[in-house]
Protein backbone atom coordinates (compact mmCIF):
# COMPACT_ATOMS: atom_id res chain seq x y z
CA UNK A 1 0.00 0.00 0.00
CA UNK A 2 1.16 3.51 -0.80
CA UNK A 3 -0.01 6.67 0.90
CA UNK A 4 -0.47 9.90 -1.05
CA UNK A 5 -1.23 13.44 0.05
CA UNK A 6 -3.46 15.07 -2.56
CA UNK A 7 -3.58 18.86 -2.32
CA UNK A 8 -7.01 20.06 -3.41
CA UNK A 9 -6.65 22.84 -5.95
CA UNK A 10 -8.90 25.71 -4.94
CA UNK A 11 -7.22 28.98 -6.00
CA UNK A 12 -10.24 31.17 -5.14
CA UNK A 13 -10.89 29.54 -1.75
CA UNK A 14 -14.40 28.43 -2.70
CA UNK A 15 -16.36 26.44 -0.17
CA UNK A 16 -16.37 22.75 -0.94
CA UNK A 17 -17.84 19.51 0.30
CA UNK A 18 -15.89 16.26 0.00
CA UNK A 19 -17.76 13.01 0.50
CA UNK A 20 -18.27 9.42 -0.54
CA UNK A 21 -21.30 7.68 -2.00
CA UNK A 22 -21.98 4.33 -3.62
CA UNK A 23 -23.72 4.74 -6.96
CA UNK A 24 -23.48 6.64 -10.27
CA UNK A 25 -26.96 8.07 -9.56
CA UNK A 26 -25.22 10.37 -7.06
CA UNK A 27 -24.34 12.91 -9.76
CA UNK A 28 -27.95 13.62 -10.72
CA UNK A 29 -29.28 13.42 -7.17
CA UNK A 30 -26.68 15.86 -5.82
CA UNK A 31 -27.35 18.21 -8.74
CA UNK A 32 -31.09 18.20 -7.96
CA UNK A 33 -30.51 18.82 -4.23
CA UNK A 34 -28.11 21.68 -4.85
CA UNK A 35 -30.16 23.31 -7.61
CA UNK A 36 -33.27 23.11 -5.44
CA UNK A 37 -31.61 24.65 -2.39
CA UNK A 38 -31.34 28.23 -3.67
CA UNK A 39 -31.85 29.95 -7.02
CA UNK A 40 -28.62 31.91 -6.49
CA UNK A 41 -26.35 28.98 -5.56
CA UNK A 42 -23.63 28.25 -8.10
CA UNK A 43 -21.98 24.84 -7.98
CA UNK A 44 -19.90 22.27 -9.75
CA UNK A 45 -19.66 18.66 -8.69
CA UNK A 46 -17.69 15.62 -9.79
CA UNK A 47 -17.85 11.96 -8.80
CA UNK A 48 -15.22 9.23 -9.17
CA UNK A 49 -16.91 6.17 -10.63
CA UNK A 50 -15.22 3.06 -9.22
CA UNK A 51 -16.36 0.31 -11.57
CA UNK A 52 -16.99 -0.22 -15.28
CA UNK A 53 -15.48 2.65 -17.26
CA UNK A 54 -14.23 4.30 -13.99
CA UNK A 55 -14.78 7.84 -15.25
CA UNK A 56 -15.10 11.18 -13.51
CA UNK A 57 -18.81 11.96 -13.80
CA UNK A 58 -19.82 15.62 -13.37
CA UNK A 59 -22.58 18.22 -13.34
CA UNK A 60 -23.34 21.72 -12.12
CA UNK A 61 -24.53 25.16 -13.13
CA UNK A 62 -21.23 27.09 -13.19
CA UNK A 63 -18.55 26.30 -15.78
CA UNK A 64 -15.61 27.38 -13.58
CA UNK A 65 -16.78 25.30 -10.62
CA UNK A 66 -17.50 22.28 -12.82
CA UNK A 67 -13.96 22.40 -14.22
CA UNK A 68 -12.51 22.75 -10.72
CA UNK A 69 -14.53 19.77 -9.50
CA UNK A 70 -13.52 17.60 -12.47
CA UNK A 71 -9.84 18.49 -12.05
CA UNK A 72 -9.80 17.68 -8.33
CA UNK A 73 -11.83 14.47 -8.71
CA UNK A 74 -9.28 13.25 -11.24
CA UNK A 75 -6.44 14.19 -8.85
CA UNK A 76 -8.13 12.12 -6.14
CA UNK A 77 -9.15 9.19 -8.40
CA UNK A 78 -10.54 7.46 -5.30
CA UNK A 79 -13.52 5.13 -5.38
CA UNK A 80 -16.97 6.71 -5.18
CA UNK A 81 -15.60 10.01 -3.86
CA UNK A 82 -17.42 13.21 -4.81
CA UNK A 83 -16.42 16.84 -4.54
CA UNK A 84 -18.73 19.84 -4.71
CA UNK A 85 -17.55 23.44 -5.11
CA UNK A 86 -19.94 26.22 -4.09
CA UNK A 87 -20.27 29.91 -4.88
CA UNK A 88 -22.93 32.33 -3.57
CA UNK A 89 -23.79 29.93 -0.76
CA UNK A 90 -22.24 28.04 2.11
CA UNK A 91 -22.03 24.33 2.98
CA UNK A 92 -24.17 24.97 6.07
CA UNK A 93 -27.06 25.80 3.71
CA UNK A 94 -26.91 22.47 1.82
CA UNK A 95 -25.02 20.00 4.00
CA UNK A 96 -28.03 18.27 5.56
CA UNK A 97 -29.67 17.94 2.14
CA UNK A 98 -26.45 16.46 0.70
CA UNK A 99 -26.19 14.02 3.62
CA UNK A 100 -29.84 13.02 3.07
CA UNK A 101 -29.19 11.84 -0.51
CA UNK A 102 -29.77 8.07 -0.13
CA UNK A 103 -26.52 6.99 -1.77
CA UNK A 104 -24.28 9.38 0.23
CA UNK A 105 -22.32 7.29 2.74
CA UNK A 106 -20.17 9.94 4.42
CA UNK A 107 -18.94 13.49 4.37
CA UNK A 108 -15.21 13.92 4.92
CA UNK A 109 -15.33 17.70 5.26
CA UNK A 110 -16.97 20.96 4.28
CA UNK A 111 -14.46 23.81 4.10
CA UNK A 112 -12.96 26.77 2.28
CA UNK A 113 -9.60 26.18 3.99
CA UNK A 114 -6.55 24.74 2.27
CA UNK A 115 -7.30 21.03 2.04
CA UNK A 116 -5.15 17.95 1.79
CA UNK A 117 -6.67 14.51 1.32
CA UNK A 118 -4.82 11.42 2.55
CA UNK A 119 -5.31 8.70 -0.06
CA UNK A 120 -4.26 5.06 0.20
CA UNK A 121 -3.47 3.16 -3.00
CA UNK A 122 -3.37 -0.62 -3.39
CA UNK A 123 -3.27 -2.89 -6.43
CA UNK A 124 -7.11 -2.68 -6.50
CA UNK A 125 -7.51 1.08 -6.41
CA UNK A 126 -7.54 4.18 -4.22
CA UNK A 127 -9.50 5.26 -1.15
CA UNK A 128 -9.65 8.31 1.10
CA UNK A 129 -8.35 7.74 4.63
CA UNK A 130 -9.00 11.24 5.90
CA UNK A 131 -8.41 14.94 5.38
CA UNK A 132 -6.25 17.74 6.69
CA UNK A 133 -8.57 20.75 6.78
CA UNK A 134 -6.77 24.06 7.30
CA UNK A 135 -3.84 24.76 9.57
CA UNK A 136 -2.68 23.61 13.01
CA UNK A 137 -4.44 25.19 16.00
CA UNK A 138 -2.46 28.13 17.42
CA UNK A 139 -4.07 28.54 20.84
CA UNK A 140 -7.30 29.23 22.71
CA UNK A 141 -9.54 32.20 21.91
CA UNK A 142 -9.43 35.31 24.08
CA UNK A 143 -12.39 37.44 25.14
CA UNK A 144 -11.69 39.68 22.11
CA UNK A 145 -11.67 36.62 19.84
CA UNK A 146 -15.05 35.58 21.27
CA UNK A 147 -16.53 38.98 20.47
CA UNK A 148 -15.08 38.88 16.93
CA UNK A 149 -16.50 35.37 16.40
CA UNK A 150 -19.96 36.49 17.52
CA UNK A 151 -19.80 39.59 15.30
CA UNK A 152 -18.79 37.48 12.29
CA UNK A 153 -21.75 35.13 12.74
CA UNK A 154 -24.11 38.10 12.96
CA UNK A 155 -22.54 39.78 9.93
CA UNK A 156 -23.17 36.57 7.95
CA UNK A 157 -26.76 36.53 9.23
CA UNK A 158 -26.53 33.23 11.13
CA UNK A 159 -27.26 34.75 14.54
CA UNK A 160 -29.40 37.69 15.65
Amino acid sequence: MELHVVQIENPNAYNLILGQSHFIKTVEDLHEVLAGSSPSLKFGLAFCESSGPALVRYSGNDAELIELAKKNALLLSAGHVFIIFLKDGFPINVLNAVKAVPEVCRIFCATANPLQVIVAETEQGRGVLGVIDGIKTKGVETEQDIQERKQLLRRFGYKL
